[in-house]
């Protein structure tokens, strides 16, 4: 009964307003803004005003506003009743944010019902977008980057290697697509080791790994707190020094760098962005940044809030501020531009984004600070998490 009230309430919403053309077109952002993860939050919410005062608020002749609703924690349920809150009470058009997979799947099923084009900033698992065909993503996926991940390290002529990811599904994507690429490749994994999501004690997985002594550990982390205790374990354990090279996604994330120090020297991972790529773009958006916030530090969670943006200010400007979700989808389907981090596509049949992945390795810049420099780029990768070899694999 409560559930054919709100998807009344949805629908009533929705037609009441399809209509009229907004002068006003209303975007709403779900993050993190406060607990363990409002970093990420407090850089979108950075990158959102660096977007806007580079592009302008308005789209189309349309003012855009943005309305951001704090979601602190992994939380299905509450981000469900955000979403609801947005579309519902606040009325807007398009829906944004998202850093993690289980909050994104379950705003999934508003996205479906309302019609409401959502575009996911983080979350990374392969299937999410199955799951309504209102959703587009333009961060990655974890198949994207892990396939030229372990193609890297075959070609550094790495012959062993020990998996450790965080046991939910991005954590086991990166797992698949690492283990069956790399094996393909003549590669052999000799051990899979899985953790809890909020572990932040890796020191026995560490000195497990160092006893097996495999030429590589390949890692996923979630962010935040675990990925950072993730290196500091490893350092502390004597890895490197061992010989057994670092290679993972986005773990030596720059906001941890500092934190770091130089343990994360040399470490290389595979990822669609760094503050430092070399781009006028990239250059301009990262000085906007800084002129709005001094304190907040880039890395490349933030620019899937930027290229969200700008995917949203391109459907408004395709639907002349009317709520017109699959007219919205449509026009950006197959859309090609240039983002901060290299040239971009939305695939017109998966909505997945197509880009470069860069291999990254960290090192000082001519300050002294630590920065993840790209040495080598695999050109417009796919979601490699749909070929069929992935999805059997699973």
């Amino acid at each position: 009964m409560i559930r054919n009230l709100l998807a009344g309430a949805i629908a009533l919403s929705v037609a009441l307003a399809t209509a009229a053309r907004a002068d006003t077109v209303k975007v709403g952002i779900i993050a993190p803004l406060s607990g363990p993860y409002s970093v990420s939050g407090k850089m979108w919410e950075t990158t959102v005003k660096a977007f806007q005062k580079i592009n302008g608020t308005s789209a189309g002749g349309h003012q855009v506003e943005v309305i951001w609703k704090d979601l602190a924690d992994i939380n299905p349920a509450q981000a469900k009743a955000l979403a609801q809150e947005l579309v519902v009470k606040d009325k807007v058009q398009y829906l944004g944010g998202l850093l993690f997979t289980p909050d994104a799947l379950a705003v999934a099923a508003i996205a479906q019902e309302a019609k409401v084009p959502s575009v996911i900033f983080n979350a990374a698992t392969s299937s999410i977008l199955d799951k309504s065909d209102f959703l587009l993503r333009t961060s990655y996926t974890l198949p994207q980057v892990t396939v030229p991940a372990a193609k890297y390290a075959l070609d550094k002529k790495v012959k062993t290697v020990v998996t450790l990811v965080s046991d939910y599904g991005p954590g086991l994507d990166a797992e698949t697509a690492f283990v069956r690429t790399f094996a393909a490749g003549g590669g052999q994994v000799v051990e899979k080791i899985r953790v809890p999501l909020k572990t932040t004690d890796f020191g026995p997985f560490m000195q497990k790994v160092k006893t097996v002594k495999p030429d590589a550990i390949f890692v996923f982390g979630p962010g935040g707190p675990p990925t950072y205790a993730i290196i500091k374990a490893y350092s502390e354990a004597g890895l490197k020094q061992a010989g057994i090279r670092f290679i993972g996604t986005g773990e030596t994330s720059e906001v941890d760098l500092p934190g770091i120090g130089d343990a994360a020297l040399g470490l290389e991972t595979a990822l669609h962005y760094s503050p430092v790529h070399p781009s006028a773009k990239n250059q301009q958006f990262i000085k906007t940044a800084a002129e709005i916030s001094p304190s907040t530090i880039i890395n490349a969670t933030a620019v899937g809030a930027y290229d969200g943006m700008t995917v949203i200010y391109k459907m408004i400007e395709a639907t002349d501020g009317r709520p017109d979700g699959a007219k919205a989808l449509a026009a950006v389907k197959g859309w090609q531009w240039e983002s901060p981090r290299g040239p971009v596509k939305i695939d017109p049949v998966s909505r997945e984004l197509v880009q470069n992945v860069y291999v990254r390795v960290v090192e000082k810049d001519a300050a002294g600070k630590l920065v993840n420099r790209e040495v080598l780029t695999f050109d417009m990768q796919p979601d490699h998490g749909r070929s069929p070899e992935l999805r059997a694999a699973k």
